[in-house]
């Protein structure tokens, strides 16, 4: 049974070894803020998923991740629906999200209802990357 809680300062370890883009001082203030949460089949953890607010009004998932070994069960699909009914019982009418173009993830997303929304490139050397797909959802 696939349950997700709100991560919390004892997760750092776990949360640290999947998570490569959040420093320890960000994932204590995503603690504190209810904005990362934890994603568990019974009582192990499997998965990540961590959120801010883009122009601070409209929720970003900026991250999902689900350990290798249990991708593809549907589990990313609940803990994304999930966020949305965090979100809407919250308030917010839209939400975004975002990946690289050359990553599968944008066709997760499309499937979960998500529209392309643009792009950004960034060409200064030391911070290269491919493009980033922007994605959003009325919700």
């Amino acid at each position: 049974m696939i349950k997700i809680k709100y991560a919390e300062e004892k997760d750092k370890d776990f949360w640290l070894s999947l998570d490569k883009h959040l420093s320890e001082k960000e994932f204590s203030l995503k603690v504190r803020d209810k904005m990362a949460y934890i994603i568990l089949e019974d009582t192990k953890t499997i998965g990540i998923m961590r959120y801010n607010l883009f122009w601070d009004n409209t929720p970003f998932l900026t991250m999902i991740y689900i350990r290798d070994d249990y991708q593809k069960k549907n589990i990313g699909s609940k803990a994304i629906h999930y966020w949305e009914k965090e979100m809407k019982d919250s308030g917010y009418g839209m939400l975004m999200t975002s990946t690289q173009v050359d990553e599968s993830a944008q066709h997760f997303y499309r499937k979960l209802g998500y529209k392309d929304a643009g792009s950004l490139i960034i060409d200064i050397p030391e911070y290269e990357q491919p493009m980033e797909l922007f994605m959003i959802k009325k919700i």
